[in-house]
């Protein structure tokens, strides 16, 4: 595993499960139990990793490594549930949020499918969950591709390949390999990262990184809502949206920015709603939120890791005006573009990945007593999906709802996908925490109302 990828399965605990995971709600009929059961294996060659569990080195002497599970079965891996009458979308809601607490069985391959029937208008919907240690959002949409068809035709699978599992490394082996990627790692890492700041543009770069890293830092200064803030507990409440996609082209359109600057403005109305509603709000007040961008190179796209960077976004919920609003959120989003701070993020995330020795991490981790942090309330993941529908055994997917986990003091989050036209928002929040998560889900929906009439207007 890399740095990135081990801190993700080495955090995890009983109240902070890190996968993520989507809803995925197709046209009917649904297939049978074991039609689809058929339909996974026959695809299973094409991504090896979900046939394989982690392996902790001994002692924590190195990062855990991925090895053949000798004990798969599918069966374990995908399983079958319904709805009661009428199922809508609501009762989908409560289900997809029970599952969706709770962890991966870190003694198995790390992912899940759950087959759900009896959703009204003969509709069915698969909960897919898979550790955020094996992929990001934009492998995870990469994997989606490979996952299902691309055509409405079907055709069932005519022979399911024989699979064995490869003999497992012994202790031993897992200490030498250890020792050996201590020494020849760090010095790879280091050349590659050296190389990468060889050329003139690499240089004014990295010049321009460390300009805006200034301005970056300054954010941090400004007071936010930590009310927001605060421990979590096993348990997640889940709301979704969903919003055309041509109402965030037509605002950017008519008010300039991009569609990712429309969709964090329209979450920072949501975010004014649920503090006015709590008493909270002052016209100064922001939240800021880690807004993860895709580091992956185009010869990276399906590698199932994490090659993500995080940028920093303070959403003027004490601004009343939406117009202010979104020039606000453009102006950082601009300043953060002509500086490189997600390259510049990479390239410093590349550096610590050779100097932050496993035992370290992994002690960190299992600390009983975390810090906990106040500086960044909120994340905001926007990942692009296909523009192009989506197949699974004929059935179309109708549907993308994505989830992504909480951790670190942040109570509650919102993951973004687009999909044939519409901008699918998930949003995450502790059970206990956010009780009125359902106002920041509808203000989002009011913010785009607000933005798309100033459009018109």
């Amino acid at each position: 595993m890399s740095g990135l990828d081990a801190s993700f399965y080495l955090l995890e605990d009983e109240n902070t499960p890190l996968h993520v995971a989507s809803v995925i709600v197709f046209e009917g009929p649904a297939p049978s139990y074991g039609d689809l059961i058929r339909q996974v294996v026959a695809k299973l060659p094409q991504v090896p990793r979900y046939r394989q569990r982690v392996r902790s080195v001994p002692l924590h002497l190195g990062r855990p490594v991925w090895v053949d599970d000798p004990h798969f079965q599918i069966l374990y891996h995908v399983r079958h549930t319904a709805l009661p009458q009428p199922g809508t979308d609501e009762q989908l809601r409560n289900l997809a949020g029970r599952v969706l607490a709770q962890r991966l069985d870190p003694g198995k391959p790390l992912w899940e499918i759950w087959l759900v029937e009896g959703l009204a208008d003969g509709r069915w919907a698969m909960i897919a969950k898979v550790h955020h240690c094996m992929v990001d959002g934009v492998a995870g949409m990469d994997l989606a591709t490979i996952m299902f068809d691309l055509s409405p035709e079907y055709r069932p699978p005519a022979e399911i390949p024989a699979w064995e599992p490869g003999p497992g490394p012994s202790g031993l082996d897992l200490l030498r390999d250890a020792a050996q990627r201590g020494v020849t790692q760090p010095v790879r890492q280091l050349t590659d990262v050296a190389r990468g700041l060889g050329g003139v543009r690499e240089v004014r770069s990295l010049r321009d990184f460390a300009l805006g890293l200034s301005r970056a830092t300054a954010r941090f200064a400004r007071p936010s809502a930590g009310t927001l803030n605060g421990p979590i507990g096993p348990h997640r409440r889940w709301c979704w949206q969903a919003i055309p996609l041509d109402e965030a082209k037509e605002i950017r359109k008519a008010l300039g920015g991009t569609v990712n600057d429309v969709v964090l403005a329209a979450v920072t109305a949501g975010y004014r709603d649920l503090l006015a509603g709590r008493g909270a709000l002052e016209p100064g007040t922001v939240v800021r939120s880690a807004v993860p961008v895709s580091v992956r190179d185009t010869g990276q796209r399906g590698e199932l890791n994490n090659r993500v960077a995080a940028v920093f976004v303070n959403l003027p919920a004490g601004e009343e005006d939406p117009l202010e609003r979104l020039l606000r959120v453009r102006e950082q989003t601009d300043d953060v573009k002509r500086s490189n701070q997600a390259a510049g993020t990479k390239t410093l995330t590349r550096l610590t990945d050779t100097a932050v020795a496993p035992a370290l991490l992994s002690l960190g981790a299992r600390l009983p007593v975390r810090l906990r942090q106040d500086l960044v309330q909120t994340v905001t993941t926007n990942v692009p999906g296909p523009d192009f529908p989506l197949y699974v055994m004929g059935r179309r997917v109708l549907e993308l709802h994505p989830y992504v986990p909480l951790t670190g003091g942040i109570r509650v989050a919102t993951a973004i996908v687009s999909y044939c036209g519409t901008l699918y928002f998930g949003i995450t929040g502790d059970f206990d925490a956010m009780p009125d998560l359902d106002v920041l889900t509808k203000g989002v929906r009011g913010g785009f109302d607000e933005l798309l009439t100033a459009a018109r207007r």
